[in-house]
């Protein structure tokens, strides 16, 4: 399961609409092929089998060019998807980058940035300077990105947009890193998402925690022998994160969903997770 097939929540259709086709695009998709997807007189399809039906009947499937169409046009239908049934109208996704993470809304991780100027190789005494004095600049930084969160302002908003071009578009001398700091500058957008939307984090970290359990068991036990097995390890352990993170008992949750005599009454999940996120 791909990350856009996680985000339509269980649904399985497919949908051409205006979400779909800006997908598209910005993935260069070619335009005849928009085209064709667009002028259709059918837009939305039951499931994955009736949409790679109609692939094969406009002849996209047999295009043998970069990008793949066939996987384009598919990411955008299930983008076109996740549109129509409401979700991600508000939400804004924070990654590190990659680039399957880049739906909707996207902010850019901040340890991950600054962690492209901690690993550059230096080999003298200026090229180490120049970078202690960039990552400090960017620290600073970020924990008065840190403050903003807690109490934004215009006057602040402005003034931190400002200062992350003194920060990313000076010049050390270091080569390497100044083409680095260019690199990051082009991300400001991203990188500043945090000042339109003070209640994102800056960081990816919470959900690196989540999926580590899943890595320490999969380097503990290695992998498992059937996709069966390997979706039941991966939904029993995002059920115990999940009950820890909302204060139950994962034994009382289980003794409950099993009928266990005597197990007390846990709600379920997605709705406490509902309640988590009324205003208080």
């Amino acid at each position: 399961m791909n990350f856009l097939e996680l985000l339509c929540a269980g649904h399985t259709d497919y949908v051409v609409n205006e979400a779909a086709l800006e997908y598209m695009r910005e993935h260069n998709l070619a335009g005849p092929t928009i085209q064709q997807l667009a002028g259709h007189p059918q837009r939305q399809f039951a499931d994955e089998a009736a949409w790679q039906r109609h692939l094969e009947q406009l002849g996209i499937t047999d295009l043998q060019v970069t990008p793949d169409p066939v996987r384009v046009a598919t990411e955008g239908a299930l983008r076109g998807a996740i549109a129509a049934h409401g979700f991600l109208n508000e939400a804004v996704i924070v990654s590190d980058d990659a680039g399957q993470f880049n739906v909707g809304q996207h902010a850019l991780c901040w340890i991950h940035a600054e962690r492209l100027v901690h690993k550059l190789e230096t080999f003298t005494d200026q090229q180490r300077a120049a970078q202690q004095i960039v990552r400090s600049l960017i620290w600073w930084y970020y924990a008065d990105l840190k403050a903003y969160r807690l109490d934004p302002t215009p006057r602040r908003r402005s003034e931190l947009r400002a200062r992350f071009d003194r920060i990313f578009l000076r010049t050390t001398g270091f080569a390497t890193l100044d083409r680095l700091l260019q690199r990051l500058h082009a991300n400001k957008a991203e990188l500043l998402m945090v000042l339109d939307h003070p209640e994102i984090p800056l960081h990816t970290n919470g959900s690196e925690n989540d999926i580590r359990c899943q890595v320490t068991k999969r380097q503990v036990s290695g992998g498992t022998k059937t996709d069966t097995g390997r979706d039941c390890r991966d939904a029993f352990l995002g059920l115990g994160k999940t009950c820890k993170k909302l204060c139950v008992s994962f034994w009382d949750y289980l003794g409950a969903r099993l009928g266990v005599p005597n197990a007390p009454a846990i709600p379920r999940l997605a709705d406490l997770i509902r309640c988590r996120g009324q205003p208080a």
